[in-house]
């Protein structure tokens, strides 16, 4: 176990750490997306790695919990510590609870569990990412060495974790785009449609590239000929209409 130690408690920042406790790319999302991923695993060694990591997710929990409260504390006593959350001051008591940074309740919509094994470990590796990128920006956000020790380990363990991940997909032998069952349509999967097009204020510059480029049909701008049809048509109909109106008036006369 990781041991926290803060200076100067901080309850602005406190709120931020919030993010990992029961935000979407937080240690509470980890641990249950894991767990229940390695519940429904039939593969009996990606079953235990899958909760191998989900339990390691809850002692991370658990740091980041511990952090916050050191953080939130001051809220118990002044009220000037108090309005950096009054939700968490007045409601919580100056204690940690499971929503995010912004006061959102945590909720079970976080969790990406399909039951292929293949899509979840690529779910688990971007969670890891994420995590990754929230922990670094907490970080920098920080002034307390013992916080940011603290994180700098948790920071750590997502690259770890998302190594372990790659190669438990790695070892399933499977190409990156093998996803299911039902092979794609083969003339469709290799055509790529340039739908962003126009210059400046009407769209981005057409850019190619290895993406649009190698192995796939370039199609240019496909619904450009409909767009410039429709526009036609309007305004054919509006001409005809203002003549139509023109020769009734006319005729009034």
């Amino acid at each position: 176990m990781k041991r926290v130690r803060i200076g100067e408690p901080d309850p602005r920042f406190g709120r931020m750490l919030l993010e990992q406790f029961g935000g979407a790319n937080g240690e509470l999302a980890a641990a249950m997306q894991y767990s229940i991923q390695g519940l429904n695993c039939e593969d009996p060694g990606r079953k235990d790695l899958l909760m191998d990591i989900g339990t390691e997710e809850l002692s991370h929990l658990e740091i980041v919990g511990t952090l916050a409260r050191m953080h939130l504390n001051p809220m118990k006593k002044w009220r000037t510590a108090a309005e950096a959350d009054p939700l968490i001051a007045i409601a919580g008591g100056g204690g940690v609870a499971l929503h995010n940074s912004q006061d959102n309740p945590w909720t079970a919509d976080y969790l990406k569990i399909t039951g292929d094994l293949a899509v979840d470990l690529r779910s688990n590796i971007a969670a890891e990412a994420r995590a990754k990128i929230v922990y670094e920006r907490l970080i920098n956000f920080c002034d307390d060495p013992g916080t940011k020790d603290a994180l700098q380990f948790l920071m750590t363990r997502e690259i770890t974790h998302m190594k372990a991940f790659m190669v438990a997909l790695d070892t399933m032998g499977m190409d990156p785009l093998d996803v299911g069952a039902i092979p794609p349509t083969p003339e469709l999967v290799t055509t790529f449609f340039n739908d962003s097009s126009g210059q400046g204020d009407l769209g981005e510059a057409d850019l190619r590239g290895p993406w649009n480029e190698d192995g796939v049909k370039y199609v240019e701008s496909p619904v450009k000929p409909i767009a410039e049809g429709t526009a036609e048509e309007v305004a054919k109909e509006i001409t005809q209409s203002v003549n139509k109106r023109a020769r009734k008036s006319a005729s009034r006369r």
